[in-house]
């Protein structure tokens, strides 16, 4: 589980390094598909990685607004705020929380209910998906998307 999570962390910040290169009015326009911004997907990533293992950990999903973070530099240091939390939770991760039941109530009153281990890899495969988003904008407006291979980005090790 760890090791996706630092791969996700990883690529994240090469994106915040691509992002640094465009200007403000690019990470702002709007696009078809994610959240409609290059900076508004950034934004979201984040912010569902930390809601997500806030609700984990039974404490209040404390949503924020956009809004408040329509530049990279903030975008940056709210991921840096919340990934001191989440980062020492998915490090703390270990095979008895796979299991463990996550019931959530639905605005029409339907309980579902889902696992730790479905939702850590929920998690996972949403920044993914939106990477891939990022990397489709990339291309359309002519520059090279950050790459996601997992391969040679030294996240794993051989060991005899």
């Amino acid at each position: 589980m760890q090791l996706f999570f630092r791969y996700n962390w990883i690529v994240r910040e090469d994106w915040y390094h691509w992002c640094e290169e465009l200007r403000e009015e690019e990470l702002l326009q709007n696009r078809t598909g994610g959240k409609g911004s290059i900076l508004h997907t950034l934004f979201h990533i984040v912010d569902v990685e930390w809601s997500w293992i806030r609700l984990l950990q039974g404490k209040t999903n404390l949503e924020e607004n956009y809004d408040a973070y329509k530049s990279l530099k903030m975008v940056r240091k709210l991921d840096a705020e919340y990934h001191l939390e989440v980062e020492k939770f998915v490090n703390g991760w270990d095979a008895s929380m796979e299991n463990r039941i996550y019931y959530d109530t639905l605005p029409d009153g339907r309980v579902v209910t889902d696992t730790w281990g479905e939702i850590m890899r929920h998690t996972i495969a949403h920044e993914i998906h939106h990477i891939g988003q990022l990397s489709i904008w990339a291309r359309e407006i002519g520059k090279k998307p950050v790459s996601a291979n997992f391969i040679g980005r030294g996240l794993s090790s051989y060991s005899e």
